[in-house]
């Protein structure tokens, strides 16, 4: 029997998850249930590491508040933690507040389950000028991150939003939707009150191949149609099909609703509107980013310039040679999420991941480091639906169920040894009940806001969401 098998033989195994978002949860609810755990062949005990004071990650901080998935993935999420038998640990850093060797030596196993938070890097000329922006870094200050300024400059009446992902479509329709429409959401009130005072007239969302290659979901779609007192304005000349877009439609289901539903709003929107609406929604295709220009040398942008594209018959594109001006006054890149790197591990900055083999995390000379898992985005890049994290973790853990014999023992596996930790250095960590306390006051706001509203056109606010990480703590905490 290996020293592993021997020290864990008489108690769980200890089993740290660096990121509490979706696929950390995901990972620690996978291990509770499987069938080593459930047959008796052994216990674990599992702690669930976030570096924000509220647990969630994505589900938090990534995703529009007006998405109505939403709400049932954290419902899902909250009962798998709410269970008990998984520890959440809030406001605690990796890399600063607790190390790799710290984590080696409370723990049998370590999972990173960091994410991607970044924006994908754009390079064309103008891409830092004022005025442009990063799809990711707007999104983290509507979702009220904690670590970002309150404030957001929306003073651009046309806008345009590079990317043809979800992403992109979150990040249009909330810039163009009106503020009022989103009191049903958990949006914080400095979100309500910057994009009440936007100016915004005219949203143009661009991708460079065509209307059959588009990233994003059908659902995605149908809620941009949801929005009040918004035009969607597609263009002719942009719906064009080669022979991979036909087969697409032909043999993908979704590729088909989008490709129609895009279709009937194109021949819809040539009947007369009674009155106009005051915002427009542009979406474009077959636009490849040229560059990002400013006025006369002022530093801020004032439009972009685009190639037209074709496509050349495998759905891929080709330059036409032609190019077209858009005035605007910000640009905002939603091309794709970029991993971090995570302190002490190797890292892959070309695809923004942590080296790994079907999730066992590997050295610098491509080995399997004893003990050191990943899953998520941080394991495989950010592609994929929320649900898709679940097939990683099975994986991950697949692996480390597998490891389970061979693993480093931790030097003092004891659970309150990592509180004690925590605590004589000064750490202001969170629990599961702290977040039950965060939470309610969230409820409570909300409720607050609609007593004292009442009359405002019947509208209920469920929560409002608490933006500084100082406040968030000391509900947590207190």
């Amino acid at each position: 029997m290996s020293n592993t098998a021997e020290s864990t033989a008489k108690r769980p195994l200890r089993v740290a998850i660096v990121g509490a978002g979706p696929a950390g949860v995901y990972a620690a609810d996978i291990l509770t249930k499987s069938n080593e755990v459930k047959d008796g062949d052994f216990e674990v005990s599992i702690d669930l590491f976030e570096a924000y004071p509220a647990p969630y990650g994505l589900i938090r901080y990534g995703v529009a508040p007006d998405h109505p998935r939403i709400k049932g993935i954290v419902n899902a999420l909250h009962k798998v933690l709410d269970r008990g038998d998984i520890r959440f640990l809030g406001n605690v850093t990796y890399g600063r507040d607790l190390t790799l060797h710290d984590f080696r030596a409370f723990y049998d196993a370590v999972i990173f389950s960091t994410g991607a938070i970044k924006d994908a890097d754009m390079d064309i000329p103008g891409i830092d000028l004022e005025g442009s922006f990063g799809a990711a870094d707007f999104v983290s200050w509507y979702d009220g991150h904690p670590d970002v300024s309150r404030e957001w400059p929306l003073d651009a009446k046309e806008i345009a939003v590079i990317g043809n992902g979800n992403v992109a479509l979150d990040v249009a329709r909330m810039l163009v939707k009106h503020a009022d429409e989103l009191l049903v959401t958990e949006i914080p009130d400095n979100v309500y009150q910057g994009l009440k005072n936007s100016p915004v007239t005219d949203v143009h969302v661009f991708g460079r191949r065509g209307p059959a290659q588009v990233k994003f979901t059908p659902l995605e779609l149908r809620e941009l149609s949801h929005a009040r007192d918004v035009d969607i304005v597609l263009y002719p000349e942009d719906f064009e099909f080669d022979e991979a877009s036909d087969d697409a439609i032909r043999s993908n289901n979704q590729t088909k609703t989008m490709v129609n539903t895009m279709t009937n709003w194109l021949v819809e929107e040539h009947a007369e509107a009674e009155q106009p609406s005051s915002r427009r929604l542009h979406l474009h295709f077959l636009h490849s980013p040229v560059e990002i220009y400013d006025d006369g040398g002022s530093g801020k942008v004032a439009g972009i310039k685009f190639e037209r594209m074709q496509l050349d018959g495998t759905g891929n594109v080709k330059g036409t040679g032609e190019f077209i001006d858009y005035p605007v006054q910000a640009v905002y890149r939603a091309i794709g999420y970029h991993g971090s790197a995570v302190d002490e591990l190797e890292y892959d900055a070309k695809r923004g991941v942590i080296p790994n083999e079907c999730g066992r995390v590997l050295d610098a000379d491509g080995n399997p480091v004893p003990g050191i898992y990943t899953t998520g985005w941080i394991k495989r890049g950010p592609v994929g639906l929320i649900g898709h994290t679940k097939g990683d973790a099975l994986e991950t853990i697949g692996f480390l169920l597998e490891d389970r014999l061979t693993l480093p023992p931790a030097q003092n596996p004891d659970p309150q040894a990592i509180i004690d930790l925590l605590e004589e250095r000064g750490i202001e960590y969170t629990t599961w009940e702290g977040w039950n306390k965060l939470n309610a006051h969230e409820a409570a706001l909300g409720a607050s806001w609609t007593e004292s509203a009442a009359g405002n056109d019947g509208v209920v606010r469920e929560r409002i969401k608490v933006v500084p990480r100082e406040e968030m703590i000391q509900i947590s905490r207190g």
